[in-house]
């Protein structure tokens, strides 16, 4: 398939509301201290010149996941038809593997003590005319969501990447 899924998102046009956060924390009634999508604020610079970016941050759904091929139990996997990183919680032991492999810090862990993100509300929402409830919050428009192809897609990831600098 040359087109997956796949978030955009334009630190420029966040201000920082934490609207997608909340949105998909609520839509996805996800437990207490568990987040599917971060806002983190990363600061720059030395006083007097800092500067504060924000990065809205959930699984990137990525090319070649890193997370998949370190998973001891093949507990994740990512959809052909679509490009969409699932976790079969039946198969995840909680090891962390999949979150020290993550470059986006992603993977959490609830009170069972498997492995929750990000699965762009698959079976939740129709793509052909909504957008996962963090985009559609999203006021100012800097979280995007839809196709890509793959060139976009790798540029999306390399970007956030260099954003957070994990």
């Amino acid at each position: 398939m040359s087109d997956e899924y796949g978030f955009s998102y334009v630190k420029e046009n966040c201000i920082q509301c934490h609207a997608c956060e909340v949105a998909c924390k609520s839509w996805r009634g996800v437990e207490t201290g568990i987040r599917y999508r971060r806002v983190d604020n990363i600061w720059q610079g030395a006083y007097p010149d800092v500067k504060c970016i924000t990065a809205s941050v959930a699984c990137m759904h990525c090319i070649d996941p890193a997370c998949i091929s370190v998973c001891p139990e093949g507990a994740i996997s990512k959809r052909e038809e679509d490009g969409i990183v699932v976790v079969d919680r039946e198969k995840c032991i909680g090891c962390g593997a999949c979150l020290e492999a993550c470059p986006f810090g992603v993977p959490v862990f609830g009170s069972d003590g498997k492995m929750q993100k990000c699965d762009m509300c698959i079976n939740e929402i129709d793509y052909m005319t909504e957008k996962p409830p963090c985009v559609a919050t999203c006021p100012t428009g800097a979280l995007g969501f839809g196709k890509m192809d793959l060139k976009e897609k790798k540029a999306m990831e390399e970007s956030l990447r260099q954003l957070i600098k994990k």
